[in-house]
């Protein structure tokens, strides 16, 4: 199997790139983030590989690390999800990013790609949720407090808080990752006013 090649940009196209390495011209898939971020033709690129070896061919799969190649596994893992959808992801929103929307259950974040509706969207946060904290660049206390307000959990006046900014306009991540801050700033028995200023004063650092 192949996991890793480095050699020189020989060609790009929409839906992948022409590796040369040592003559041999490799052709691997990678998503439009990926090839967006190559190095023009002629120049030196090293790519994760993830290989797939069907009876009738063998196809690679490119990324720019181990993380992103990573997530394009465990997004197969997801029912629904087959390589074509997990690289269309991996194109639009990059592995932190996606590692934070799943562990906040941002299903908008996800859906914003192409080809994935509803549905898959609400598959991928909920079937990846256990694995995403892992990756992602979020206080823990953020992620539980998320995984509360979307099992009505969470207690009353924090939930009014959330509700009220979004309410104002903001997404529900920011709101709970605000609010977050502020119970944590004004102790378990804040009022829900108190709770909305000090969300705000979070949201306009």
């Amino acid at each position: 199997m192949i996991g890793k090649l480095k050699g020189l940009i020989d060609s790009i196209t929409e839906d992948f790139v022409i590796l040369d390495v040592g003559g041999v011209g490799y052709q691997v898939h990678c998503s439009a983030r990926t090839l967006q971020a190559l190095p023009s033709p002629g120049e030196a690129a090293t790519l994760s590989i993830e290989t797939y070896v069907r009876e009738d061919q063998i196809k690679l799969f490119g990324f720019r690390s181990d993380v992103e190649r990573e997530w394009f596994r465990l997004l197969q893992t997801v029912q629904g999800v087959g390589a074509k959808v997990a690289l269309a992801v991996l194109g639009t929103l990059p592995p932190n990013d996606l590692a934070n929307a799943i562990a906040l259950r941002d299903k908008a974040a996800v859906a914003r790609t192409p080809g994935v509706g509803p549905k898959v969207a609400e598959r991928i946060v909920t079937e990846l949720k256990d694995k995403a904290p892992a990756f992602a660049d979020v206080d823990p206390g953020v992620v539980r407090l998320s995984g509360a307000i979307e099992e009505s959990r969470a207690p009353r006046p924090v939930a009014d808080a959330i509700s009220a900014l979004i309410n104002l306009g903001y997404g529900q991540p920011q709101a709970a990752a605000a609010i977050a801050a502020a119970s944590r700033a004004a102790g378990d028995k804040a009022e829900t006013a108190q709770l909305i200023r000090l969300g705000l004063k979070e949201l306009a650092k």
